[in-house]
């Protein structure tokens, strides 16, 4: 198994813990982080390592990442899986799939690679290198079928983990939030990349939303030291200290749960959004070099998942240079004073949730097992 990133390790963790149940004869290995490690699985490099987004971004750890890559491809060979499960990261793994499926040895691919919003013409080098793809929404397998790529809907494993109905109260006492005054969570990337080009904007946006409705307060859970010391910065720089902020480390569930409306990047955290039922308005900013590429490639009118979801523009995205403080706090501000706009986002985000809601793990584990079977029986 090879994860790249945080929400990846949580993937393969819940596969794991699923898979071991059913057969504890198993054994696991490969890269992944703290959460698959917990449950016995073997890391042979930090997870860490694959952890890097964007182009750019790529470009400046190519040959760290590629070494590992071929590494990996040699010591595989060499010992040979019952089956290698790739969760994520398609620049890293299908690659290596494309070895291995190639020797033999069956490869399945946990979260299809978005192929439906851009660089389409991955299909060919999927279909060669994937005997199996896990899809987590439901528009995707018919994508697969038609190319003749074996797929299997298990739905998103956060459906199953968020509840149907979010009890704000509660959440705001946990987190020690003010329960009287509109709450504001600002969700602005996991990674230190997406903090360097957008902790500054969410920060200012802030700032003019609180210049204008003072009893707002916000709320900003950070996944690492590092995020936060970039968040905190941004603070220090153009807040003056005088935003009502609580800054967590974690609690992003929570946080959305407490929340009025919420600003978030593009990503995994809109999801979460629309799963604990928050309002919100979408932001991206990445370097210029990855937005230029990126943007020649698109073949979506929507970024934001629950707008790819819900086949409509549900919720106001702010991409790269229209991702300004004015536009933002503008966006923001008349999310919190517009009722019907709220209710209209939180009926569409149920409507998501229960779509999603698959029993993932389950789903998932059944098809891995049979891919195993196949093969070896």
């Amino acid at each position: 198994m090879v994860a790249g990133e945080a929400s990846g390790d949580q993937l393969g963790a819940h596969l794991i813990s699923a898979l071991a149940q059913r057969r504890p004869e198993l054994r696991f290995s490969g890269i992944g982080g703290p959460k698959m490690q917990a449950l016995g699985f073997e890391s042979f490099y930090p997870m860490e390592k694959l952890s890097v987004r964007g182009y750019a971004e790529v470009l400046r750890h190519y040959r760290e990442i590629t070494g590992i890559r071929k590494q990996l491809a040699a010591r595989l060979l060499g010992e040979r899986p019952s089956l290698f499960l790739g969760i994520d990261a398609p620049d890293f793994n299908l690659d290596l799939e494309r070895t291995l499926k190639g020797a033999g040895i069956p490869t399945v691919h946990y979260v299809s690679p978005s192929v439906w919003a851009w660089r389409a013409g991955r299909m060919g080098k999927i279909s060669a290198a994937v005997s199996h793809m896990l899809a987590l929404f439901p528009f995707e397998p018919p994508l697969y079928e038609k190319v003749g790529v074996p797929v299997t809907y298990v739905g998103h494993p956060l459906a199953d983990l968020a509840p149907l109905n979010v009890n704000k109260d509660e959440a705001r006492a946990q987190l020690k939030l003010p329960m009287r005054h509109p709450i504001v969570a600002l969700l602005p990337g996991s990674r230190k990349s997406e903090l360097h080009y957008m902790a500054e904007t969410f920060v200012k946006t802030a700032r003019r939303l609180y210049e204008d409705i003072k009893e707002l307060h916000f709320v900003c859970p950070l996944a690492s030291r590092e995020t936060r010391d970039l968040f905190q910065e941004a603070v220090r720089h153009h807040a003056g200290g005088e935003l009502p902020l609580t800054l967590l480390f974690g609690h992003s569930h929570e946080a959305l749960a407490a929340a009025d409306v919420a600003l978030v990047a593009s990503g995994t955290a809109s999801l979460e959004a629309a799963l604990f039922k928050t309002p919100m308005v979408i932001a991206y900013r990445m370097s210029p070099v990855t937005w230029t590429l990126m943007r020649r490639m698109v073949r979506l009118p929507y970024v934001g998942l629950p707008n790819i979801l819900a086949n409509e523009p549900l919720v106001a995205e702010f991409l790269q240079n229209r991702a300004t403080p004015g536009a933002l706090a503008d966006a923001l501000r008349d999310l919190l004073h517009d009722v019907d706009r709220r209710r209209r986002q939180v009926e569409r985000f149920r409507e998501i949730h229960l779509a999603l809601r698959q029993n993932t793990a389950r789903k998932a584990a059944d098809a891995v097992l049979q891919v195993l079977d196949s093969a070896h029986g």
